[in-house]
């Protein structure tokens, strides 16, 4: 099972419980690390991120939305959202084994960032947020289902998952799983 954690210093209490987070993860040899601070300057996200690189020896790293601070920092990659340009459109600045991950909220989208060049999706929410408050219905597993198998790159599942739904996740046809809560809870 690949796993995708995405960051969240506010649920964590800051940067520096986010760094141990992202060591810990690391060291679990979860498989992506998304950096996801929106809020912060581009100043501080290339700092954050530059960390961040210098704790991982096995996760790839991406920053979400900045292709410029990824680049910067030397990141893996870059996560975007739905409705951002296509991966395709960044291609040339991209060197290459860099990865442009999309995010979706339906089976169209999904199809369409295929389409447009992603190297995978995050679909959700699959089931209903644990970390925030989201107004979109869950998607489910059977929507999960159709995705995964409408296209050939790797589908993870994000909303809503822990111990109990991972596996339907899985069965259903997803690559991995990604979440925040998932990753940033203690697990011993």
């Amino acid at each position: 099972m690949k796993r995708y954690y995405i960051t969240d210093r506010k649920q964590l209490g800051g940067i520096d419980e986010l760094l141990a987070c992202v060591a810990r993860n690391d060291r679990a040899q979860v498989d992506m690390i998304q950096i996801r601070e929106k809020d912060l300057t581009a100043r501080e996200l290339l700092a954050l991120t530059t960390r961040v690189m210098t704790l991982c020896s096995h996760s790839r790293v991406l920053v979400n939305s900045r292709l410029d601070i990824a680049l910067a920092a030397s990141a893996h990659g870059v996560h975007l959202p739905a409705d951002s340009p296509p991966p395709s459109a960044f291609r040339p600045l991209m060197p290459p084994g860099f990865l442009a991950g999309v995010s979706c909220h339906s089976l169209e989208e999904v199809i369409r960032a295929e389409r447009e060049g992603a190297d995978f999706v995050v679909l959700g929410p699959i089931f209903k947020p644990l970390s925030k408050d989201d107004p979109r219905v869950p998607l489910g597993v059977a929507e999960l289902s159709k995705a995964a198998q409408a296209v050939r790159l790797p589908v993870y599942a994000l909303g809503g998952l822990d111990d109990s739904n991972l596996e339907q996740c899985l069965s259903a046809g997803a690559a991995g799983v990604a979440g925040i809560t998932l990753f940033q809870r203690s697990r011993g």
